[in-house]
């Protein structure tokens, strides 16, 4: 059975809980059309318009959070716990984003206790990897982002891992107008499949991984061409609703 394409914007610290209602508002029919094509469209707001999307948007629009703690309360001041999101109807969370690891320290380690926490309450972790410029053109991609997938998803049953959603995205190309070619991405994304298989049999060919790094509408149909690409997770193009759609129509294509 062919992997379900998906698409998820990431968007960042953007949108005001009033400049999120109206996309969301304003998204409903194109939601509806990917549907319809059999793709699954999402968007992971800050957390003050978690709420708001949900409530506003087609109920067929995953809402995803960018971040969650892996305990369900306690004294961690400026933490959101998966009970908080579950209540809201959030059931998905980026993990593990460039961003998060660069500026905020999170660790594969961490994002492993995340993924396991999340499991457990039946939502679903975006799980991101990718390298820094320095370590592509040294050679070290692969076994740079094969650590980062043994060490995230460790412990895990093939049942649990066929829930996750794996995301590659090279620093190197995110909002820097810098993109992989379809190629690099195919390469690097195939060889994350064969650790997935390693790790967990046959269970990997049914795991979707997602591109990111500089998608647009212009060039998404060209990335989806590619066997072992299951969809993006974008970040500014997925901003503007006009965007968004074109994102969604080269998925189509």
């Amino acid at each position: 059975m062919a992997r379900k394409k998906l698409l998820l914007g990431n968007w960042k610290m953007n949108k005001t809980p009033s400049e999120a209602k109206e996309f969301a508002l304003g998204c409903k029919e194109m939601v509806e059309f990917a549907v319809a094509n059999n793709i699954d469209v999402g968007v992971a707001p800050t957390y003050v318009c978690l709420q708001t999307v949900v409530e506003n948007a087609d109920a067929k629009l995953i809402v995803a959070a960018q971040n969650v703690s892996q305990y369900d309360h306690g004294a961690y001041t400026g933490e959101i716990s998966i009970p908080m999101l579950k209540e809201i109807g959030v059931k998905w969370v980026i993990l593990g984003h460039s961003e998060r690891r660069t500026y905020d320290a999170e660790t594969s380690e961490k994002c492993n206790a995340k993924i396991k926490a999340l499991l457990a309450n039946e939502m679903t972790p975006v799980y991101c990897c990718g390298e820094t410029l320095e370590t592509f053109e040294a050679g070290e991609t692969k076994p740079f982002v094969s650590e980062q997938i043994r060490t995230g998803l460790a412990g895990l049953s093939a049942q649990e891992a066929a829930k996750v959603v794996i995301a590659y995205e090279p620093i190197w190309a995110i909002g820097t107008g810098k993109n992989a070619t379809k190629e690099i991405a195919e390469d690097t994304i195939s060889a994350i499949r064969g650790v997935l298989a390693d790790m967990f049999g046959a269970t990997a060919e049914d795991m979707r991984i997602l591109y990111g790094g500089s998608v647009k509408p212009n060039n998404i149909a060209e990335y989806m061409s590619e066997p072992d690409i299951d969809g993006a997770l974008v970040g500014g193009a997925s901003l503007a609703l006009d965007s968004y759609k074109g994102l969604i129509d080269g998925l189509v294509k």
